[in-house]
């Protein structure tokens, strides 16, 4: 939890900036020079080397284990655990123990890269739909249609993301569900909700929008009453060509630093659910649930435990010091 919490300072400072100048035109500020500052900023560089190293670990897996470089994650070996069926240390063919099961700790760590990186950023592209969606209309056209879309916001933000993800994912248990009334028997509308992947970035990312709506609807509010968007409204563009064309590219910037952390809060959110056991099923290894599994064996095999828990937190770290390092590079008021 303390690896969640990590991510509200740079988001307080995002909607801080918003708030403390709100007539900065970011998308003309983003062409002076920006780009090449972004790639020059440590953080930046630190958090997208490490990014980057998992996933390639998480892209040449398959092949690293074709080429018996690598075992496979839900290979089970006799050899792999001792006499009394406990796994074995680092060492060996292992080069982080095994599980109880005898399946290679390493592997199933590079493997489970696979499915915390992808559901996170899936998850992160979900919410941040959700976010621009909603906080641009609530923003850009107010009234009542703003009052009530920020009281649902609120709503959700008052429910903690992992209690709203749980309940939706005890519905995934197969059974299937009927549209209709019992007593209509079309049947041909039925659908069954099952988990996996895509059911798995769908909940969390239905959980994790409400954070960024605020930030992005006070940037509309304050864009909307810009000469440039008047100017437009007097030409006779319509709304959707004013939010596409001047008021999106002028909070981009914004919106990729809330979706650099957004996506630590995604990865951390998929590894929660997997130790609590409603994550992807097994056999397929994800990070959460190695660590759930390997509880009983800390004390005679700790790599079980650290060796997953050492990869959320780069991972989680990694995306917090590139958002940390956009909000710095992007935001022109910014001290330094």
């Amino acid at each position: 939890m303390l690896l969640q919490t990590a991510a509200a300072p740079v988001a307080q400072a995002v909607a801080d900036t918003v708030i403390d100048h709100p007539g900065v035109d970011f998308a003309t500020a983003g062409r002076r020079g920006t780009g090449p500052a972004v790639f020059r900023h440590r953080l930046v560089r630190v958090g997208a080397a490490i990014v980057i190293f998992l996933a390639l670990l998480a892209l040449f897996a398959p092949g690293l284990s074709r080429l018996h470089l690598l075992k496979e994650p839900i290979q089970q070996d006799l050899k792999g655990i001792d006499a009394d069926g406990m796994p074995l240390p680092a060492g060996g063919g292992y080069l982080l123990g095994t599980d109880n099961l005898g399946r290679d700790v390493l592997s199933r760590v590079i493997y489970g890269a696979r499915v915390s990186l992808t559901i996170g950023i899936a998850a992160m592209l979900t919410a941040v739909s959700i976010g621009l969606a909603i906080g641009l209309s609530a923003g850009y056209y107010g009234g009542k249609l703003d009052l009530g879309l920020m009281r649902f916001t609120e709503i959700n933000l008052s429910i903690p993301a992992i209690l709203l993800a749980i309940a939706f994912a005890g519905l995934m248990d197969g059974r299937p569900i009927h549209p209709f009334p019992a007593a209509w028997h079309w049947h041909f509308f039925d659908f069954q909700l099952k988990r996996g992947m895509v059911s798995l970035f769908l909940i969390i990312g239905f959980v994790c929008w409400p954070g960024m709506v605020r930030v992005i609807r006070a940037q509309a509010l304050a864009l909307r009453e810009r000469e440039f968007v008047q100017a437009a409204r007097a030409l006779g563009a319509s709304d959707v060509r004013i939010i596409w064309r001047h008021i999106l590219p002028n909070i981009l910037p914004t919106v990729i630093v809330l979706a650099a952390v957004n996506t630590a809060n995604t990865i951390l959110l998929e590894a929660g659910l997997s130790y609590l056991g409603i994550g992807v099923p097994p056999p397929a290894p994800t990070w959460g649930g190695m660590i759930a599994d390997g509880q009983p064996y800390f004390v005679t095999a700790p790599l079980i435990v650290i060796a997953p828990g050492v990869a959320i937190v780069l991972a989680v770290l990694a995306f917090n010091l590139i958002g940390r390092g956009l909000q710095e590079t992007l935001d022109p008021h910014q001290t330094r």
